[in-house]
């Protein structure tokens, strides 16, 4: 099947200022249904809410407009239980999320790291918050996963519905001086460049896939890096690990990194690694394995090299998971050139999740599509740079296969 669906959509720009008490239908027929309800306030005292995008096939898609987060996947009709880790209440969202595991977020203004917290631009050096050790993890204290997020329209389509959520990030995100930066050179500008103007719509269609387009503009030169951080576990949020899912990844090179996650900025190859999964094969197989590459993170914590597509395909079928107990697989077509997995390694068990059980290592495993980490200082990494009068826009599928 193409995964490259074209949507006869129909937006509706919703109304300012309106309130909403109770759960609405906002779309509803055969192409599938919307449906808004009230999840709570932030304790600034910001009202958010929850949609639930249920696509003509059955797949159900639930997001919260904090943090643009995926709070639940799942289909009645194929009986698929909840296959995202995540919380079942605000308070743990705003509180436990970040910093902390990011389930199921909105990743910006960078996905990834920034080594150190800085990098240069048209000649100036700009300095970022330092949340992981002396980097900047996505987008620092304050990231887009922790932003309200504003729906601007619902969709309603031939083959699919979904909403689009839009933040306008202000010159400076990125700097909250939460943990002063000790890497920051004196003269430096903190925070990133720029009022980024963000838009983010999710589609759920009727071939139960999850389709994610990005786009954003700038007002000022910039760097921009965005992803969604959701946890996946094809057998159920809280069922145990993901040890015997079978993995491919359409890639054969990787950015290595050093102790602090960050790259070398080199790009090696996958051949006779145990970072090899070009072939299927089970998580277990080398998730313990002596390569430094996997200790240094406790797992498998790494940025693959995608393969380009092929033919006309603008996308890459960059990931493919199966789970054989569940006989389910999740297929992950990007047009990003790189691709983060990540098994859960900092789970341990301190998190309960929507299920109430306890969240351990490797209870999932996460799929970023994205720009290699640390982009802004490696010249020969693809460019992450947007200028005023040009577009980020890209587009992410999770696709899933009962």
């Amino acid at each position: 099947m193409n995964p490259l669906f074209r949507l006869a959509l129909v937006a509706v720009p919703l109304a300012l200022g309106s309130f909403v008490a109770a759960s609405e239908t906002m779309a509803g027929g055969a192409n599938g249904s919307i449906v808004k309800s009230p999840y709570g306030t932030t304790s600034s005292g910001s009202a958010i809410d929850e949609y639930a995008l249920t696509g003509a096939n059955g797949l159900e898609v639930k997001i919260i407009t904090y943090g643009g987060i995926v709070t639940s996947v799942q289909n009645r009709k194929y009986k698929m239980p909840d296959i995202v880790l995540g919380f079942n209440n605000l308070h743990d969202y705003e509180t436990l999320n970040s910093p902390g595991p990011h389930f199921g977020a909105l990743i910006g203004r960078y996905a990834n790291r920034i080594a150190n917290g800085v990098f240069t631009l048209d000649g100036v050096i700009y300095c970022l918050d330092a949340n992981n050790g002396p980097n900047t993890l996505h987008g620092g204290f304050k990231g887009f996963d922790t932003k309200v997020w504003t729906v601007t329209k619902v969709i309603d389509g031939s083959d699919g519905v979904g909403i689009e959520i839009h933040y306008l990030s202000p010159a400076g995100d990125g700097w909250t001086n939460t943990a002063p930066n000790p890497n920051c050179p004196p003269g430096s500008v903190k925070g990133f460049p720029g009022n980024l103007d963000t838009h983010v719509t999710f589609t759920v269609t009727k071939q139960n896939q999850l389709v994610i387009n990005y786009r954003a503009t700038t007002d000022v030169a910039t760097v921009v890096n965005l992803t969604n951080h959701s946890y996946w576990n094809l057998s159920g949020e809280g069922t145990g690990t993901i040890y015997s899912d079978l993995v491919r990844l359409n890639a054969d090179s990787f950015t290595p990194v050093n102790s602090n996650q960050i790259p070398d900025g080199t790009i090696q190859s996958v051949e006779d690694t145990a970072l090899d999964f070009r072939k299927a094969k089970a998580v277990s197989e080398d998730i313990r394995d002596d390569d430094p590459q996997i200790a240094s993170g406790n797992g498998f914590d790494l940025n693959w090299v995608v393969n380009p597509p092929r033919g006309h395909n603008p996308l890459s079928l960059a990931a493919t998971v199966t789970d054989p107990n569940a006989g389910r697989t999740l297929n992950v077509w990007t047009d990003q050139p790189g691709i983060q997995l990540y098994t859960g390694n900092s789970l341990d068990g301190s998190l309960y999740g929507t299920s109430s059980r306890a969240y351990r290592q490797s209870d999932a495993l996460a799929l970023e599509t994205q720009h290699y980490p640390d982009s802004p200082n490696h010249a020969n990494f693809p460019s992450t740079e947007l200028r005023p009068g040009q577009t980020y826009a890209t587009t992410t599928i999770f696709e899933i296969r009962n």
